[in-house]
């Protein structure tokens, strides 16, 4: 996966929770801008959940919005 389109996803406001899909078939959400960081080789991110995990991009299949978790509506 290019890394053009992770900044691309960070970078879209107003934000949309988006998730990282992995060569395993794991979703990695990504629910706030501020819970990623790319390396600054740009190969490698850091992400949180509940705990920490360090990512290849070149594992990253594609990226999925995903709803929020917070249960509110989204205004249009």
């Amino acid at each position: 996966m290019p890394a053009e389109r992770l900044i691309e996803m960070l970078g879209t406001r107003p934000f949309r929770p988006f998730a990282l899909r992995l060569a395993d078939g794991e979703l990695v959400r990504v629910e706030q801008p501020e819970f990623i960081a790319r390396s600054p080789g740009g190969r490698t991110v850091v992400g949180r959940d509940d705990s920490m995990k360090i990512l290849d991009l070149f594992l990253v299949t594609s990226l999925e919005t995903v709803p929020a978790r917070n249960g509110r509506k989204r205004r249009r």
